[in-house]
């Protein structure tokens, strides 16, 4: 089972070279590798970019953009729904809490890691060693370089590289178009193609109050690609799940998604009932809607394909091959003469043993799953104040201890960007709070039943619609000053914060500390009879893998930098064939053919500046690239490494290729680079943007 199509989402390290040169005659040089690296940005709100200028200018997707944009807002100025430019440097607006990560280098630690765990621990004990080995490295990494250092698992356990990025939390609004053009179709078009989406926003990284240097970024290409192309995609794909096995995919399919699925579809309808009641909640609630309910068409998408009885069985079929290919190895291994490969022999039984090992994780995995995701993953307090209040508590625990023996999320590495989160000044709306933690609160009892204890601990005696606004009437986490009492200054005591917590009667902490050690429970028992066991078992397949296929199987997606390609094409669905872009023309029709009721509503100055547009301008186009979530906001590339279109979705066919690659009718959507030029130029108009972008 090779590598079929163009399948893999490529660690820039280890790109497939030979593959791109035998099937598309292309030389992937090391320059140009470095370039697409250091040119790739992370956003912390969830998403990609790419810088577009020497100046620090990228581009990502309005609705990765979002966030910002909201927070950004205030009653009567909806940045989010109007848009935003800023004609010079200083009317930039500064985001709140806007952090972006490029990376600098990778570091293979394998070694480093998987010496520290020895045969005869215990699942608890390889865990910690694990952990503190991995915080060793990420902190000697951050005291030599100064830059934010994250050792990072591939393969579920096969290798371990460690990641180190270079930060800018200076980041400044440049441009957004709104809202109506950049999701034209709404969560209607979600996932689906034919699209016509401005969906595009720009923002500068600073340094000490002036644009970065970036001399590594994407020249904006002004043709953009034609069918056929060969294209690029450099993003942050978040989660894929191709090398899980079959029984953790059915696991997936029985329990998990479906549970997910009931949390979702009820915070959507919460906070669509919200968003009813007037304009200004509809502003406040508009993120959060926007975020749960792709979520909730995205899994739905996943189950659909766990529930597709062809992608069980080709699921089935690769996991066989991977048994009958070792078992060959074995065979072959006894009858070659002299020394026997490494590996070999014992292929059979680890591809066998590791099988086994992950079906057992999911049967102890099935007793508290609902309790580990509800209290420790926080689904049971969906408000970003009980986040806070967590942080607040936990922190004053974790902060004593050495960098390496922490939580991960309070190692040294990690702890800037955790405070620049924690102390943001962006707004928190009580009323959107209490709506959507009375809801989740609501969801806990349905999941657990009322006389479950932790419902008990987490309501107090009350009805949750009671308990939230007790909650949030009660709390002062909505002032960073605050929340920065909790936490101590570089230098002061620890004590300060623990004392803090302790003595606190902010109810928001108080819960947070009645539960944490509930919580804590449920992590360790995750921790060392689910993610250490399936970490060891799938280390040992990975292994199998490697000697079966080489480096012809990419790593699992980890919300790292990849590298995906495929040709610029469309598809035939329903028996109609879709070409490969659309057009300006196209929206324009669709506007009419529905008489502009949202969400096929073009704004006004796309319908006064109609006669000032080419028409046939490529708007959207689709490619073969592998991509997922995550990958929103990626730059799409040309062989020259030119800008050619901005990611910012996949079609639904598209959407089983967490568990699956096709290309059949699977797609990534963007953003067509020619588009944006010519609504810079013409309706908004932006010509010291164009400029930067094109030097014209």
């Amino acid at each position: 089972m090779t590598a079929v199509s163009d399948e893999g989402m490529w660690l820039l390290n280890d790109a497939p070279k030979q593959h791109l040169k035998d099937k598309y005659k292309f030389e992937l040089t090391d320059p140009w590798l470095k370039n697409a690296m250091l040119g790739s940005v992370r956003l912390n709100s969830g998403g990609s970019g790419g810088f577009v200028s020497a100046e620090g200018l990228l581009v990502t997707n309005h609705h990765v953009a979002a966030d910002a944009l909201q927070k950004l807002s205030k009653e009567g100025q909806d940045l989010l729904r109007d848009g935003f430019y800023a004609e010079k440097r200083d009317a930039e607006l500064k985001c709140p809490d806007l952090e972006i990560n490029v990376l600098q280098e990778i570091v293979d630690v394998t070694k480093e890691v998987n010496a520290a765990v020895k045969p005869e621990m215990k699942p608890a004990e390889a865990f910690a060693a694990r952990r503190a080995v991995m915080g060793k490295l990420e902190k000697d990494s951050l005291d030599k370089t100064g830059l934010r250092s994250d050792v990072v698992t591939l393969y579920n356990g096969g290798l371990y590289h460690l990641y180190k990025y270079k930060k800018y939390t200076d980041v400044r609004l440049v441009f957004a178009p709104e809202k109506a053009i950049a999701s034209f179709g709404g969560d209607v078009d979600n996932f689906e193609y034919p699209r016509m989406n401005l969906d595009v926003a720009f923002f500068r990284a600073y340094e000490n109050g002036a644009p970065a240097k970036t001399p590594n970024f994407f020249r904006w290409s002004d043709t953009g690609p034609a069918a056929g192309d060969l294209v690029f995609v450099t993003g942050h794909p978040g989660t894929t799940n191709r090398l899980e096995t079959l029984a953790k995919l059915k696991h997936r399919r029985d329990l998990t998604l479906p549970y997910t699925l009931a949390r979702l579809r009820t915070l959507e309808a919460a906070l669509i009932q919200y968003s009813e009641q007037s304009g200004e909640k509809r502003r406040q609630a508009a993120t959060d809607l926007h975020s749960a309910a792709n979520a909730r068409k995205a899994f739905s998408g996943q189950y659909q394909g766990l529930l597709d009885p062809k992608i069980m069985a080709q699921k089935k079929a690769s996991e066989r091959a991977v048994i009958d290919a070792a078992a060959q190895l074995k065979a072959r291994a006894l009858t070659i003469p002299g020394p026997t490969p490494p590996g070999w022999t014992e292929a059979f039984d680890n591809a066998m043993n590791g099988l086994e090992a992950v079906e057992a994780v999911q049967a102890k995995l099935r007793a508290f799953e609902k309790p580990y995701l509800l209290i420790e993953t926080g689904h049971a307090f969906a408000s970003p104040l009980f986040g806070i209040a967590r942080h607040c508590v936990r922190a004053a625990d974790e902060l004593p201890k050495n960098s390496a023996d922490r939580l991960r999320e309070y190692r040294d590495s990690a702890l800037d960007s955790l405070k620049f989160q924690l102390f943001s000044p962006a707004p928190i709306y009580p009323e959107l709070e209490r709506a959507k933690l009375t809801v989740s609160l609501t969801f806990l009892a349905e999941q657990l039943g009322g006389e479950h204890e932790l419902v008990k601990l987490a309501l107090a005696g009350k009805n949750p619609a009671a308990r939230a606004e007790e909650l949030i009437a009660g709390t002062k986490l909505f002032d960073p000053a605050e929340r920065k009492k909790f936490i101590p200054d570089p230098g002061a005591p620890v004590q300060v914060g623990m004392r803090a917590v302790d003595l606190s009667t902010d109810p928001m902490i108080v819960l947070a500390r009645t539960i944490d050690a509930e919580a804590r429970r449920l992590r360790a028992r995750y921790e060392t009879e689910v993610e250490e066991p399936e970490r060891q078992a799938y280390a040992q397949l990975a292994g199998v893998r490697f000697l079966v296929y080489g480096n012809t199987l990419a790593p699992d997606a980890t919300f790292t930098l990849r590298l995906a390609f495929g040709t610029a094409q469309g598809y035939e669905v329903g028996g109609k064939n879709l070409n490969f872009h659309t057009t300006f023309g196209e929206a324009f029709e669709k506007h009419a053919e529905l008489s502009g009721k949202e969400p096929f509503d073009l704004p006004k100055r796309w319908l006064d500046g109609k006669d000032k547009l080419d028409l046939k301008t490529p708007f959207n186009f689709v490619s073969t690239a592998d991509t997922i979530g995550g990958n929103s906001g990626s730059p799409v590339l040309n062989r020259a490494g030119e800008l050619i279109g901005v990611n910012f979705d996949r079609n639904r066919h598209g959407l089983v290729r967490n568990f699956v690659y096709t290309d059949v009718q699977a797609r990534h959507i963007a953003v067509h680079s020619k588009s944006v030029l010519e609504a810079l130029r013409k309706l908004y108009p932006a010509a010291p943007l164009v400029k930067e972008l094109t030097g014209k």
